[in-house]
């Protein structure tokens, strides 16, 4: 004969043991204000001894919320994207929401759409959308109607989708600026993939600082946030004659052009200086560590789950577009031009 399983504590129980009413521990659990500072500590004392844990799946039924927010992205292998739903997952989790994670292949309206279908099974209370590339931005549109909902680095003429993004053309300013200020005449450009919103902005705030200072714009050199992209760029580079500065789309690309460069023989930051984008962990351990753009991802994060967490609680509620500076630091692989 199998011995029951104990029965597991209820909020009675809890009320019980703190000689509090039901509702008193409802408002202890919801962190209502209106409840006395040693009522709360005996009531969280009692919780302690008893173990118990909050049903989610009734409260949900009660209070028609699931605390549970669906994120859309694709390719988390890349720096960026991961950086970005890790971001999202703390804010998130400091907010009191759990969150669950589609990652697609590609993204179209019909990934897109399904993939808002699931989580929406899932009874999700708001979506965050990753959507850095033009596809993404499209697919934006086919959301449903009245969803909370918020990209991450797309754009859409929805006026019920708000935006969250870091400001890829400032960013890439402060790159190329840094280096007309080195001396340098003018500054090469290795992009990223054309079908990325990031990549544009990156490649349009670089023109316009070279623009800005009336200097040469010469032609850019298309990558794919690789380092063999980056390799093969920098060997292109060190071929060419009067390269003194190479501004990279990422921190991968910049770690290809290094490697290329010393190859061929050229000193960095002697003869070539090199900056790159995104201020990865390993960047200051490269060789010589990697002057770069920092984009603040858990401020994007926060920023997400703050707009999505205002149109939860408030219903549909204005477009809203946070942008987030950039900030720039200078290592040893940028230098006086000579």
């Amino acid at each position: 004969m199998t011995t029951p399983k104990p029965r597991l504590p209820v909020m009675a129980d809890v009320a019980k043991e703190a000689g509090v009413s039901h509702q008193t521990v409802s408002r202890v659990l919801n962190d209502h204000p209106n409840v006395r500072a040693d009522t709360r500590a005996r009531v969280e004392a009692a919780i302690t001894r008893l173990g118990y844990r909050r049903n989610l799946v009734a409260r949900a039924l009660v209070t028609r919320r699931s605390r549970t927010l669906g994120v859309v992205s694709f390719d988390t292998t890349l720096y960026g994207p991961a950086s970005t739903i890790y971001g999202i997952e703390q804010a998130a989790r400091n907010a009191g929401y759990f969150v669950s994670i589609v990652s697609l292949k590609s993204i179209d309206a019909d990934s897109v759409c399904d993939a808002v279908d699931y989580l929406t099974e899932q009874g999700v209370d708001g979506v965050v959308v990753v959507a850095p590339q033009h596809s993404a931005s499209r697919a934006l549109e086919s959301l449903p109607a009245g969803m909370p909902a918020v990209a991450v680095e797309g754009t859409t003429q929805r006026t019920d989708v708000s935006a969250v993004c870091i400001d890829q053309i400032e960013g890439a300013k402060l790159a190329t600026r840094h280096l007309l200020q080195q001396g340098h005449e003018t500054v090469w450009h290795v992009s990223g993939p054309a079908e990325w919103l990031e990549s544009e902005g990156r490649i349009e705030g670089w023109r316009a600082a070279l623009k800005e200072a009336g200097r040469p714009v010469p032609e850019p050199l298309a990558g794919d946030w690789s380092p063999r992209a980056g390799y093969e760029a920098g060997k292109s580079l060190a071929a060419m004659d009067g390269v003194t500065a190479v501004f990279a789309a990422n921190d991968q690309m910049a770690l290809g052009v290094l490697r290329a460069l010393s190859e061929m023989g050229v000193r960095v930051p002697e003869q070539i200086s090199v900056v790159g984008f995104d201020d990865i962990p390993e960047s200051e351990f490269f060789s010589p560590p990697l002057t770069t753009v920092r984009q603040d991802f858990d401020v994007v994060g926060r920023h997400c789950i703050e707009v999505l967490l205002r149109q939860i609680d408030a219903g549909p509620t204005a477009y809203e577009r946070l942008v987030v500076r950039p900030s720039f630091v200078v290592r040893s692989s940028t230098g006086a031009a000579r």
